[in-house]
């Protein structure tokens, strides 16, 4: 059984809007790095690989952004937090190929894959949290 103090909290409309903020602070503080360092963010694209960098930094700040505020505003949150959930599941498979890579270099990718595939399962929940919500508004 719950606390009462912690169902209080839990139930409360500003934790479930602070919680979606944070879930989706990786997201947008990236893409906003990416919108005022422009240059910086295209030059990471093409340090991946994706030219021209320009073109690919603008459709990550658009995701980004766009799939952050979605979700943020709990407004088509299963289309932001779709967008977002594909989008890193594109960077396990596109950047942090743990498996074509040796040593401490594959460890760190690898890291990084497993706390993606978390993210993609919290955003997963938060999009099942906002269709139940809605339905009991």
């Amino acid at each position: 059984m719950t606390p009462s103090f912690v169902s209080a909290i839990l139930e409360n409309k500003a934790s479930y809007a602070v919680a979606r903020v944070l879930l989706t602070l990786p997201f947008w503080a990236s893409g906003l790095a990416k919108l005022i360092d422009f240059q910086g963010g295209a030059a990471e694209m093409e340090h991946y690989g994706f030219t021209p960098g320009a073109i690919f930094n603008i459709a990550v700040i658009i995701v980004q952004l766009g799939g952050s505020l979605l979700v943020i505003l709990n407004r088509a949150a299963w289309l932001g937090a779709g967008a977002l959930g594909v989008f890193t599941a594109l960077t396990i498979l596109l950047v942090h190929t743990f498996w074509t890579k040796e040593g401490e270099s594959a460890m760190i990718s690898m890291f990084f894959a497993l706390e993606h595939i978390g993210m993609i399962g919290g955003l997963i929940l938060a999009t099942i949290l906002s269709v139940k919500t809605s339905r009991a508004a």
